[in-house]
């Protein structure tokens, strides 16, 4: 019989809230900064968008976090069908990621990330058999679906964060690490083959890195976008600057393309300095190390795994974009969770957030003191009574 709900929320709950809405307040105010430095008022559309993301937040919060599980399938494919549907679209900026519907603009890629976590938990907690090679190999297919799919568009930013997420989950699960280390030899071997299968435009955004100089005049080209965003990242030196020292130098010095998407934690560092970048990034510790601890708090392998697994793809999707403004990797258009302009990102991330705090606030099925196989394997003496935990298809449609 499921336990009651428990509507205490654990410390870390409160704390993903508190870091998610300091990397929302924070997104504010940079995209705030790109509107008076670049024209073009995106600040009270994001407003909205952080309006209807709030209201999500809340909304998934209390919705039981179980009920998701049966709709993971649908959604992934739905998910799936529109990533395809992307490509009956005119280009933007050379490439298709976007669906218009009137007067926003959807994008599928946002959307299927919190799909995958959702139905690669769902099947990782079903039994023991999901970890073996095959069961392995099987969650591995999902994550690879979207990301051929996302890597057509072209967006290879966002197609990489799904291997780490598998990646954390499998290993979260209890998935042997020799498995995960033959996995990865052969995802070695294939990095070529993806070499071959990259544009000229990203070939050119990984040669780059290696010639990158800091100072002098910004060259042309991939080089631009990297060598303007250090160049506008130290112009807020160690507290920040005030616009109206920023517009009485030369606008080419504060140009920045995508500045409010893909480098808003330039424009954060613009207007707060060192220490705006360094509370961003101190934020996004907080935001992941909730997650990871809510999921220590749920004894629900599938609330755990969940948990993990948002918790790597925000992660990995926040270091992507920090290690890309200052040049430490290529240049991906990648969004800063919660802080780049756009719809689909935040309403998507406010829905993962309301997710986690749903996890936290629902008490799990309390069957078993131990949840995961490998924690019984570690204690000998553990009577039958109390065999480790195995979410079956019994339990997975209990009325809760």
């Amino acid at each position: 019989m499921p336990a009651p709900r428990d509507r205490s929320l654990p410390p870390a709950a409160i704390g993903l809230a508190i870091a998610a809405a300091s990397l929302l307040t924070l997104g504010l105010l940079g995209i705030d900064r790109g509107d008076e430095l670049l024209g073009h008022d995106r600040l009270p559309r994001q407003l909205a968008y952080a309006a209807l993301g709030l209201l999500v937040a809340i909304g998934g919060s209390r919705i039981d976090y179980r009920i998701w599980r049966s709709l993971a399938g649908p959604a992934f494919a739905v998910s799936c069908v529109a990533l395809v549907a992307v490509f009956l679209f005119d280009p933007r900026g050379g490439s298709r990621r976007w669906i218009p519907l009137g007067p926003i603009d959807v994008q599928p890629s946002e959307v299927v990330k919190l799909a995958f976590v959702v139905l690669a938990a769902s099947q990782l907690s079903l039994s023991r058999q999901t970890l073996s090679p095959v069961g392995v190999v099987k969650t591995l297919l999902l994550a690879v679906i979207p990301m051929v799919l996302i890597v057509r568009e072209p967006d290879l930013g966002t197609a990489i964060l799904f291997g780490p997420t598998a990646a954390a989950m499998l290993l979260a699960a209890g998935s042997r690490r020799r498995d995960l280390l033959a996995i990865a030899v052969v995802a070695a071997c294939l990095l070529p083959a993806l070499w071959l299968g990259m544009s000229a435009e990203q070939r050119s955004r990984v040669t780059t890195l290696a010639s990158q100089a800091d100072g002098g005049p910004a060259p042309q080209g991939d080089g631009y976008h990297l060598h303007q965003s250090k160049q506008v990242l130290a112009l807020g030196g160690a507290t920040g600057i005030a616009v109206d020292d920023l517009l009485a130098r030369e606008p080419l010095s504060y140009h920045l393309p995508a500045a409010r998407t893909d480098f808003i934690l330039c424009l954060i560092g613009q207007r707060f300095g060192l220490a705006g970048t360094l509370a961003t990034l101190a934020c996004v510790a907080a935001l992941v190390g909730s997650l990871v601890g809510i999921g220590g708090h749920t004894r629900d392998p599938f609330g755990r795994l969940v948990c993990v697994g948002l918790a790597a793809m925000l992660g990995t999707q926040a270091t992507v974009n920090a290690a890309m403004t200052v040049g430490l990797m290529p240049i991906t258009g990648v969004t800063l969770p919660l802080c780049s302009y756009g719809g689909t990102s935040l309403v998507a991330t406010a829905a993962a957030i309301g997710l986690a705090l749903s996890i936290a606030r629902h008490a799990p099925y309390e069957v078993a003191e131990t949840l995961y196989w490998w924690e019984a394997e570690s204690s000998p003496s553990q009577t039958p009574a109390r065999r480790p935990y195995v979410r079956t298809a019994a339990s997975q449609n209990a009325v809760v």
